[in-house]
């Protein structure tokens, strides 16, 4: 399979995430501990196969970020799928896709990037955007939905992602597949406190069927959807990468009305058009830059 079609693979099953969580019939912080535990023993088994080497003797300072990161993306995964719950895969989806405005917005102050017209723009279209999807003055309280809330819970998980591609920018000598694997673990170890003290981790009633699809989750959507994704990047430019990865949101939105019937209005849609076109805005370069 070329790299091409391995990546697009990568991004369906990443869209297909709403799916599987709003069916396993766990809390959002279980199916987050299990993702981890699960996707990083299933990593650390490949890299064996593979014969991908992996450094585990890393600096205090890398074992700190790497902490830090680790704890955000497990906190990051458990808004998102309360996100799931409260609100609409799509509106979940595109509040969630407001990572990279934040990145913009926190990048010149983190990392001293230099502002641009083009990044203020894409920041106002993004927050346009989100301002439609939210529709203020409509009712936000639709049958089991609390879209409001669904939201937030989808601009936290945002926010925390950001922090996870931010904090990355500062951890040296370990390649993206060793800090993957490394942030998976951490983020099991941070949680396993957390869900231990917050529920009752009593599994005994579980049915097949969320067992079925919290191992596919763990399995597929983390160690195989992590391993694919690493190795197409690899073959692929960072212009193909960043406008191919918009098969993640589309591909999340058609599956929620085709398998769960959900729908947007049609202002809905103009402000998800402008949430995924500010960052593919901020993504593009122009003129004959050539691609990083």
């Amino acid at each position: 399979m070329g790299a091409k079609a391995t990546f697009i693979m990568v991004m369906l099953i990443f869209g297909s995430l709403g799916l599987f969580v709003k069916n396993i019939d766990l809390s959002s912080s279980e199916i987050a501990l299990f993702r981890g535990a699960i996707g990083s023993v299933f990593l650390i088994a490949a890299s064996f196969i593979i014969k991908q080497k992996v450094n585990f003797r890393i600096s205090k300072r890398n074992l700190t970020l790497l902490l830090i990161s680790g704890a955000a993306m497990g906190f990051n995964w458990i808004f998102l799928f309360e996100a799931y719950l409260f609100t609409t895969i799509s509106n979940a989806t595109l509040s969630y896709y407001f990572a990279p405005i934040f990145v913009m917005l926190l990048a010149p102050i983190l990392l001293k990037e230099k502002w641009t017209s083009k990044k203020a723009v894409s920041i106002l279209l993004a927050f346009i955007g989100l301002f439609l999807v939210v529709q203020p003055g409509v009712s936000s309280l639709v049958g089991a939905y609390n879209h409001p809330v669904g939201i937030g819970y989808g601009l936290l998980a945002a926010g925390l992602y950001a922090s996870v591609i931010l904090i990355n920018k500062f951890i040296r000598g370990l390649s993206d597949f060793e800090t993957t694997i490394m942030q998976l673990a951490m983020a099991t170890v941070v949680m396993l406190p957390y869900v231990f003290m917050t529920e009752e981790m009593s599994y005994g009633g579980l049915g097949v069927q969320s067992i079925v699809l919290i191992a596919i989750f763990g399995v597929v959507h983390t160690g195989v959807a992590y391993l694919l994704y690493f190795s197409s990047m690899k073959k692929l430019k960072g212009q193909t990468i960043a406008v191919m990865s918009y098969i993640d949101p589309i591909s999340a939105v058609l599956m929620a009305a085709l398998f769960l019937s959900e729908s947007m209005t049609f202002v809905q849609v103009i402000g998800g058009i402008l949430i995924l076109g500010s960052t593919f805005l901020s993504e593009i370069r122009i003129g004959r830059k050539k691609v990083a």
